[in-house]
Formats: structure tokens, C-alpha cells, sequence
């Protein structure tokens, strides 16, 4: 009865999100809206139930429960864990696309049986992302604006009250059009708001605390106040008053882009008016694709082959040397580059396969993750060879072949567990590589679809924008920020998940 108790308990957070995903699908099913799934969405749906099972499995297994518990104690891989969670919820909200339904018009709107109305829907596909920053997305200026700007960054001939034109910087059409005189009330309004918006984050975070706190004292059996000092003295677990610290900065960022970001452009705008910062946020899910999924592919051929060869030796230990050295050898611009022109052709010579522009865009995308997967295999399968090759004479694996022990149950048992942190390093090196990739990719042209919105378009487009006179620097600063805080809380998590799994590093802490 107990085991079967674990067993449910083990399963339990697996069923509920599969349940949420199962509700999520049904409300877009019965709402006025036709949902849309992308290529790359069903790849990250694929991926988050994998790893929703994955610790599902793992809380049942007290050898791989104590690694994590190692993770999870540390203050600095806590902060960037819930600073990867907000990219990763933004990522989501990004990934359930849908197209509204256009309104019946003429004879639609007085027939008699609505069954056989057809449904007509918009070509434009929306995602939830797009839904809640609605009041940003929607405010398009006519060019460029600086941050918390109240005018257009260049002149133009703007007419007076007498009928006279004078050459001057306009008014925005929406940024900062609440106040009568900006020149007078631009400041205090910035700081007014600004101080409202600490204020709001500081009640929303001491609530969220607080309901918290009540629960852990639950759960530990004691008084709130005891749980409070112990959290505060940072007695507790789980470095929880590192994680209240960092939450406490997103809630502030989130109110601050609530009380600012909605009445002003809170990093500016484009060339073509467009909010700098939807565009920083659309971006994010962008960089986790190329990020998650390019890495995913790569890791199936570097792992299988890099073992197999330096296991093995012998003659498949040269044919997988001889594949990839010669893969090597071929510039990877080039394939990538061969790779989406012959994409770009077969869309062109095909458009009735893709209703609208963002089903175009993402087939462009998959297809751009798979050929950098096949093409960025090539160094964790030689390091993986040389780990296996010195691995192999150990005396534990020796033993274990001179017993008979298959060559499976010898990589599947000793091989591979001491070569998961080489691996684990390298899927960090690799997803901040081609995080950072994508903008070189961009800019000679083999990137993302230029009508997908990805932090390496906007670097493109703001190296134009770096020769004008006075200079455009908002967009390269704000697709610099979100790439170096999602790289660098990469790295950093990853870096406690190395120490945690690696072996060698677990016997050098307890000496």
C-alpha cells in the first residue's frame, strides 16, 4: 500500500499538468478563436512534458533526489532559477498561438441557422503573450522615440495653433500624451509613478511572503514568527530569503513596466514606432527555441557516437572520427546558409502550405535549429571520446567487462554518469552560444524570418541605427540586457548542476 502510495504521489505533478494543458486546449477550443500550432510550439509542449516527467521520476529515486537538493541549497543557483522561470513563463505565454474570428457581417449576421454560417478567422496570430501586452503592443508612433520620451527623437514640420508650420520635435500619439505640458510635468510624473509602482511591487511582494511564510510554517509544524527568524537568519533549507530577494526585484520590474511602460514607451520605440520593449519580450521565445531545441538535437548524436567511439575503439572508433572530422571541416555558414535557401525556395514554390506569415516564419525557424544541431555536435563528441577512452581503464570498468557485463549496461552504468557534467557544461556553452549566434546569423542573412521578432533582428536593425546623428542605442541595450541576464543565469545555474552531478567534484568537497 505505501509503495503504491509513492508511486501516486510521484505521478501526482505529472497528472496535474497534463490536466492544465488538457483545460488550456478545451477554453481555446469553446472561445471565438481558432488555435494555431506551430511546428516549434509542439516541439516545446514535447520538451515540458518530457521534464514535468522526468522530476516526476526523479522524486521517487533518493540517489538522484540528493544532487538536486545540493542545487536547490545554494543562494546564487536560486536566483538565477527564478530569474530562468520568468524567461521560461514568458517563453510559454508566447508559444499558445490562436487566430480570432472575424465578425459576421451582411446576411451572416441575420441568418437563421448559425451552423451553417462559415466561421471566417483573421490572418493575424496572436498569442497569449500578445493578449496581455495588448495596451503596449497596440501603440505604434510614427518613428523613433527615446525612453519615457514625450517627443519624437527627430524633427518634422509640426503645425501651430495660428496655422504656421515650424520644424520641431511632435508630440507622441501616445507616449506621454496624458500630460498637458511636458515640459514641466514630464519629470515629476516619471518619478511619481515610479515611486507608485515601489510602492504597489513592495504590498504585492509582502503579500505573496507572507502567504508563503504561513504555508512553510504549516508544513513545518511551528509559529509564523519562528519561521520568519529563520528565514531572515537564513536557517531555512532552502535559501529562501534569497529567492523572496530576487522576487522581490521582478515584482518591481513588473510594476515599474505596469505604471510606466503602459502611459510611455519604457524603452523607447523603433523606426517604425514599434514598443522596444514587447519587442525585447516577444524576442524571449525566439532565443529559448533556438537555445532548447538546437541542443536537444545536437545532444542524441554527440552522446551515442562520442561514447560508442572511445568504448568501442576499433573500427567504429575511426568511421565515427572520419564523420566527424569531415563534418567539421565544412564551414558551418555555409551548410546553415545552404540549408535556409533551400527553405526559403521551397515556401516560395509552395505558399498554399502556410496560411499566414508566422507559419512561414516558423518552419524557417525549425529548420534553422536543426541544421545548427547537426553542424554543433562535433566538440562535445570528440570530448566525450577522449572522457570515454580514459574512462574505459579505469580498474571498476575493467572489472565489470571481465565479469561478463554487457557493453550497454557498462555505458548505461559507469560511462555515462561520469561524463554528465562534461555534457552538462557543454549544453551551457552551447545554449549561450547560440543564443548569441542567432544575431551573427541574423546579420548576414541565414537568421530567423526578418518578419519574426528575435533579439538578433534587432541588433541588425540597430546597427544602422548606430551611425545616425544623435545615435539610436535603446534597441542594441535592450537586446543586449536580455540576452547577457538569461546567458548569464544560465550559466550560473549550470555551474551549481556541474558541481552537484560531477562525481570527482563530490569526492574532492568530502576530502
Amino acid at each position: 500500500m505505501s509503495k503504491a502510495t509513492a508511486v501516486m504521489k510521484s505521478h501526482r505533478g505529472l497528472s496535474i499538468f497534463i490536466a492544465l494543458l488538457v483545460a488550456a486546449v478545451i477554453a481555446l477550443r469553446l472561445a471565438p478563436v481558432k488555435p494555431v500550432l506551430l511546428w516549434t510550439d509542439a516541439l516545446i509542449y514535447i520538451l515540458l512534458i518530457t521534464l514535468v516527467a522526468f522530476f516526476t521520476y526523479v522524486r521517487g529515486k533518493e540517489h538522484l533526489v540528493v544532487p538536486w537538493r545540493q542545487v536547490l541549497r545554494r543562494p546564487l543557483a536560486m536566483t538565477a532559477l527564478v530569474i530562468l522561470s520568468a524567461y521560461v513563463l514568458v517563453g510559454l505565454l508566447d508559444s499558445v498561438h490562436f487566430r480570432k474570428a472575424l465578425p459576421m457581417q451582411g446576411a451572416a449576421q441575420t441568418a437563421v441557422d448559425e451552423s451553417k454560417v462559415e466561421e471566417h478567422y483573421s490572418v493575424e496570430v496572436l498569442s497569449l503573450l500578445d493578449v496581455i501586452a495588448d495596451p503596449i503592443r497596440q501603440r505604434v508612433e510614427k518613428s523613433y522615440s527615446a525612453p519615457l520620451a514625450a517627443h519624437l527623437f527627430s524633427k518634422d514640420m509640426v503645425e501651430q495653433t495660428d496655422g504656421s508650420t515650424v520644424r520641431a520635435y511632435p508630440r507622441l500619439k501616445y507616449g506621454g500624451v496624458h500630460l498637458s505640458d511636458p515640459e514641466s510635468q514630464h519629470a515629476g510624473d516619471i518619478v511619481q509613478r515610479g515611486l507608485s509602482a515601489f510602492a504597489f511591487a513592495f504590498l504585492v511582494w509582502l503579500l505573496v511572503v507572507a502567504i508563503w511564510i504561513v504555508y512553510l510554517s504549516l508544513k513545518h509544524s511551528m509559529s509564523f514568527s519562528s519561521q520568519l527568524r529563520q528565514i531572515i537568519s537564513g536557517r531555512t533549507e532552502l535559501p529562501w530569503r534569497t529567492i523572496f530577494a530576487t522576487l522581490a526585484a521582478l515584482f518591481l520590474l513588473a510594476a515599474v513596466i505596469v505604471k510606466l511602460g503602459v502611459d510611455y514607451h519604457l524603452l523607447g520605440t523603433d523606426k517604425v514606432g514599434n514598443d522596444v520593449l514587447f519587442l525585447s519580450f516577444k524576442s524571449i521565445r525566439t532565443g529559448l527555441v533556438i537555445g532548447t531545441l538546437t541542443t536537444l538535437i545536437m545532444l542524441p548524436f554527440a552522446i551515442m557516437l562520442g561514447i560508442m567511439a572511445g568504448h568501442f575503439r576499433g573500427w567504429i572508433d575511426d568511421v565515427i572520427q572520419y564523420v566527424y572530422t569531415t563534418l567539421n571541416s565544412i564551414p558551418g555558414v555555409l551548410l546553415i546558409a545552404a540549408a535556409i535557401l533551400s527553405v526559403d525556395l521551397y515556401i516560395t514554390n509552395n505558399p498554399d502550405l502556410f496560411e499566414t506569415v508566422i507559419e512561414r516564419a516558423d518552419i524557417r525557424l525549425l529548420f534553422l535549429c536543426m541544421i545548427l544541431g547537426i553542424t554543433s555536435w562535433t566538440g562535445l563528441c570528440r570530448l566525450l571520446r577522449g572522457e570515454t577512452l580514459k574512462l574505459r581503464e579505469l580498474d571498476y570498468i575493467q572489472a565489470a567487462t571481465a565479469f561478463g557485463v554487457g557493453n550497454m549496461k557498462i555505458i548505461s552504468r559507469h560511462i555515462l554518469p561520469n561524463v554528465m557534467h562534461i555534457v552538462l557544461i557543454a549544453i551551457v556553452l552551447d545554449f549561450s552560444g547560440l543564443v548569441l549566434a542567432e544575431a551573427v546569423l541574423s546579420y548576414v542573412g541565414v537568421g530567423v524570418d526578418p518578419s519574426m521578432v528575435s533579439w538578433g533582428n534587432m541588433i541588425n536593425s540597430a546597427r544602422l541605427e548606430m551611425a545616425r546623428e544623435p545615435v539610436v542605442w535603446w534597441s542594441l541595450i535592450a537586446a543586449f540586457w536580455f540576452m547577457f541576464v538569461l546567458v548569464l543565469a544560465a550559466n550560473i545555474f549550470s555551474d551549481a548542476v556541474r558541481d552537484a552531478f560531477d562525481p570527482r567534484v563530490g569526492l574532492v568537497n568530502k576530502d
